[in-house]
């Protein structure tokens, strides 16, 4: 059976900088949108198929041969990640092992933690050096609001899945919890998370809110209330600081590199600098060609320019 591409752009993307694994090299397993949410603030917008149904969209051995000749760019993460919710992929496990074999570059799942509650997901992902499981609610009205699942996760099997999870994984596990102003950011929201952080143990918990244009119209926290937040939830919770890459001139970017990173999520010039290691100057002129060429657009988030492929 033909596999179906996600992307006609190739399934490698980046690297592109992340505030928490420097510069990744991002496999995007999945056609946009396709996922098992709907999240408010979600940076690659509105899911176009919801789905908790798992499959091969792309066969290992074509992604393998395309990575491999993206290891000459020295990530610092291999990450699952891109359009979709990944575990959605139904060969994670064998592209984790296969990925393995061709390189020592730590490899990260970025998953939203909706599928954890499978034994067969949670199977797939053991071999992975980081999982990076979200958590957005500490009930299930809040759950329904801003992830707006699919019919057949609720609260409390995620939950589970992402306290399973954590008895039988032994990399490394952090739980993002993204906050919304006015959604879940409130005292008892807050409680409510705490103690369910408390039952899934994870190594870090690393607190996130709005900073790239989202799906739908919400808010970002004010740095002052995310301190507020990070003393109450866990003694080992921390503000995701903006990343900071050194840019080296080791890579000439063309613009097909460009619009192919922001095909996956907006970033800034500074973003695109950092993660391709070029210099800002030279991203401002392909920027200034793609925006001439009607390819890419500037969006404006918490007072800074991004760029979204149109």
């Amino acid at each position: 059976m033909k596999k179906e591409s996600p992307s006609k752009a190739g399934h490698i993307f980046g690297p592109v900088p992340s505030r928490r694994l420097g510069r990744s090299l991002g496999i995007d397993l999945i056609p946009p949108k396709t996922c098992t949410y709907d999240c408010l603030y979600c940076q690659v917008g509105l899911t176009t198929e919801k789905t908790m149904q798992r499959k091969c969209w792309i066969a290992v051995d074509e992604i393998i041969a395309e990575l491999k000749e993206k290891l000459a760019l020295k990530p610092d993460y291999i990450t699952l990640s891109g359009s979709g919710e990944p575990t959605l992929y139904s060969e994670c496990g064998k592209l984790i092992a296969e990925i393995k074999k061709i390189t020592s570059v730590p490899i990260c799942v970025i998953t939203n933690g909706s599928l954890l509650f499978l034994p067969e997901v949670r199977r797939d992902l053991l071999a992975a050096d980081l999982v990076m499981p979200s958590m957005d609610a500490g009930d299930e009205e809040t759950f329904q609001k801003i992830n707006r699942p699919v019919a057949g996760i609720t609260f409390e099997k995620m939950l589970q899945g992402l306290i399973d999870f954590r008895t039988e994984y032994k990399g490394k596990y952090w739980l993002e919890v993204f906050l919304i102003a006015g959604l879940n950011d409130n005292d008892e929201q807050i409680e409510k998370m705490t103690r369910c952080i408390e039952k899934i143990r994870p190594d870090r918990v690393q607190l996130n809110t709005v900073s790239r244009p989202p799906a739908e119209d919400v808010k970002s926290l004010s740095p002052q209330r995310l301190e507020q937040i990070q003393k109450k939830i866990d003694k080992y919770a921390e503000v995701i600081a903006d990343f900071k890459g050194t840019v080296t001139e080791d890579f000439t970017a063309k613009d097909d590199d460009i619009v192919d990173m922001l095909k996956r999520r907006p970033c800034s010039a500074d973003d695109i600098a950092a993660g391709l290691k070029i210099s800002k100057l030279e991203v401002l002129k392909h920027i200034e060609e793609l925006v001439k060429s009607g390819k890419i657009i500037p969006t404006t988030q918490n007072n800074k320019i991004h760029y979204k492929v149109i």
